[in-house]
């Protein structure tokens, strides 16, 4: 069983009973789920995943303490402590998680806090800009069961857009740096049979190619690990998957030098045919550097395009 159904079928076994029997007045005011850091919050949790932080829980979300008061809030925890402590053959760990408490009740301006910067879930352009993508997918992913005041579902279903202007000046970026990496140094670090220092370039044209098909897909990328895998879900460019993971994995040699720059190429025409189904670009030629000017020329908020083009890379 996935952890996010795990979840589910326990809060309705128990935390919902619990919640409406003893805390009814609160009911308008919290929101229920499981959502947050954790491959069961993505759905790709599998039987590794359960060697640890795997439970049983769900997390109750609480606004701050203006609205809700630390007795109440004490009450609530003592009575989530007092649910079963196994549940379908499995059972809730006695220590704290890897990461920090996942389950429980959890003040929600402290959960937005920790993973937005700030306690509103509400993002300026700057922040969009700064904040890694796969902290606001740490606010986005797993799911709410229960929304009594629907506040935190709509901070949701905001943080789901990447404003448009962002979305291409990540694109802009990412795309010059692929093309420093794999079109430029990947040919003259081969040439200098610097063969370290080449599989280091192939690694930063990936890095930045999974993020630019992130961005094409208008989805937010997850954190490293989970990269790859959350590519085959994409609706674009998904297939570019495995070609990615030949330049990871086929190490280096003179062999495979040409093969491999082959490959760096056609990820860049599957790039630069999808940059222009959408309107991305004006360049007509199959260097990435050019597309990754023309996509930041046409960024409408001066402000933004303005900003050094590699203002929304990832370090």
């Amino acid at each position: 069983m996935k952890g996010l159904e795990l979840a589910e079928e326990y809060y309705k076994a128990y935390g919902e009973s619990m919640l409406k029997e003893q805390f009814p007045e609160i009911l308008s005011r919290i929101a229920v789920g499981l959502i947050g850091s954790g491959s069961e919050c993505l759905g790709y949790d599998d039987e590794i995943s359960k060697d640890h932080d795997f439970e049983p829980g769900f997390t109750i979300f609480i606004p701050g303490e203006v609205f809700l008061d630390s007795k109440t809030a004490f009450r609530l925890e003592r009575a989530y402590a007092k649910l079963p402590k196994e549940f379908m053959g499995y059972e809730r760990a006695l220590v704290g998680p890897v990461g920090g408490n996942r389950h429980g009740v959890v003040r929600l301006d402290d959960f937005l806090s920790s993973k937005l910067g700030n306690p509103y879930g509400e993002l300026s352009v700057t922040d969009w800009l700064k904040i890694p993508e796969y902290s606001v997918l740490e606010v986005t992913n797993g799911k709410i069961f229960y929304d009594g005041s629907g506040t935190l579902t709509a901070i949701r279903e905001n943080l789901r857009v990447i404003p448009e202007d962002v979305r291409r000046k990540k694109i802009a970026g990412n795309l010059l740096n692929m093309a420093q990496a794999g079109q430029y140094n990947y040919y003259r670090l081969t040439g200098r049979k610097e063969a370290a220092a080449s599989e280091l370039a192939v690694c930063e044209f990936v890095k930045s190619g999974l993020q630019v098909v992130y961005s094409l897909n208008g989805k937010c990328m997850p954190y490293y690990k989970w990269a790859f895998r959350g590519m085959r879900d994409l609706e674009i460019l998904s297939n570019l998957e495995e070609y990615f993971e030949f330049l990871l994995t086929s190490g280096y040699s003179e062999d495979l030098v040409l093969k491999k720059s082959n490959t760096i190429e056609e990820i860049a025409g599957a790039i630069i045919s999808e940059l222009r189904r959408q309107n991305l670009t004006q360049a007509d030629c199959g260097d990435l550097e050019k597309h990754a000017y023309s996509v930041n020329d046409s960024i409408r908020d001066t402000e933004i395009r303005y900003l050094n083009i590699f203002a929304a890379v990832s370090p």
